[in-house]
């Protein structure tokens, strides 16, 4: 997998910084810079192609994933994240996980599957899968961004994300915006949710 570190301040959270589809591990930089200025940061580009453009893991078509894949993906990229926490020497308890969009939804998975990731900015995620772990994650903080004329992500498929984390009893932070676009206000509220 390709990734940038950018070494930050050593007790400054670790961002791991997952772009949309098609973009890369320089995508989302400038997200993580504004987020935390003293932050290290991590940022991976997906190592799926989808028609020339980078994601996380596969799909079948719009809105539906290959849930094979995404378990297999999702669990490459955790060994990945902790590969890098031995070789940067940052601890996992300092990782936030920042997603938009498709890197969003394989954060998504992460949380649920991996309670040593416990902190979370998701813009506009989506996660229409069958097979979700049951387990309470009551230490997990999330803020999320999700757009109520989304062409992408419908409304529902939105409230579905935010229930998934209130039903095993994460803390969830919502900011509704219009579209799929990441703006600026959702960074800047995500910026002082972090700080908070």
């Amino acid at each position: 997998m390709h990734a940038i570190f950018q070494q930050g301040h050593p007790e400054a959270p670790v961002l791991v910084l997952l772009h949309g589809t098609g973009g890369d591990e320089h995508s989302l930089l400038e997200v993580g810079k504004t987020l935390n200025k003293q932050a290290s940061l991590f940022s991976i580009r997906g190592n799926v192609l989808e028609n020339g453009m980078p994601r996380f893991f596969r799909r079948l078509a719009e809105g539906v994933y290959d849930e094979a894949d995404l378990a297999a993906r999702g669990a490459e990229l955790n060994e990945f994240i902790q590969e890098a926490a031995e070789k940067y020497q940052f601890s996992l308890s300092n990782v936030v996980l920042v997603g938009y969009s498709n890197g969003a939804n394989i954060a998504i998975h992460l949380l649920l599957s991996d309670p040593t990731f416990q902190q979370a900015i998701l813009f506009h995620p989506m996660y229409p899968v069958d097979n979700i772990p049951t387990q309470s994650l009551p230490e997990t903080r999330i803020f999320m961004s999700l757009g109520t004329h989304d062409p992408i992500v419908p409304v529902a498929e939105s409230q579905h994300v935010i229930q998934l984390f209130e039903d095993r009893q994460a803390s969830v932070t919502t900011l509704w915006t219009r579209s799929h676009q990441l703006t600026y206000e959702e960074v800047q509220q995500a910026q002082e949710w972090l700080h908070a």
